[in-house]
C-alpha cells in the first residue's frame, strides 16, 4: 500500500471507532449483533461486480448493485457487503481491512458502513 492508501485507511479505522462509541452513547444494544452494510461504488459495472465477488468469497453477504445518479449526474453502481457483528473495533477494523484491500485491488470506492441502532 502507498502513504495515501495507508493514511485513508488509518482514518477508516477512526471512522470506525468514532461510530461505535457514538452508537454505544446513544444506547444502541452493544450485546447484541448488529447488521453492518459496508458500501461500495464504482462507475463501472463490471469492476464493481468483481468486487462483490471478493467480497462474497470473504464471507459476505453482497447485496444487488443499484445504480445511481450523483448530484453532477454520473451514474454510478453501488452495493453493500454485510455480515452481523458485534460492536467491537477489533471486529470490524478486520472487515475494513479486507473489505478495503478489494476496493483498492479493483480500484472501486469503499464508503465506509453503517447499522441500525438496536433498543435495548
Amino acid at each position: 500500500m502507498n502513504a495515501n492508501t495507508v493514511a485513508e485507511l488509518a482514518e477508516w479505522h477512526e471512522f470506525n471507532q468514532e461510530t461505535i462509541e457514538a452508537l454505544i452513547a446513544d444506547d444502541s444494544d452493544a450485546t447484541k449483533a448488529h447488521t453492518i452494510e459496508y458500501h461500495f461504488a464504482s462507475p463501472d459495472f463490471d469492476v464493481l461486480e468483481k468486487a462483490a465477488v471478493d467480497a462474497f468469497k470473504a464471507g459476505f453477504e453482497v447485496g444487488d448493485a443499484e445504480e445511481f445518479e450523483t448530484e453532477e449526474g454520473e451514474e454510478i453502481f453501488c452495493f453493500d457487503a454485510v455480515v452481523e457483528r458485534m460492536l467491537d473495533v477489533q471486529l470490524i477494523n478486520q472487515d475494513t481491512d479486507k473489505l478495503f484491500a478489494i476496493a483498492v485491488k479493483h480500484q472501486v470506492e469503499y464508503d465506509g458502513w453503517g447499522t441500525y441502532f438496536i433498543e435495548k
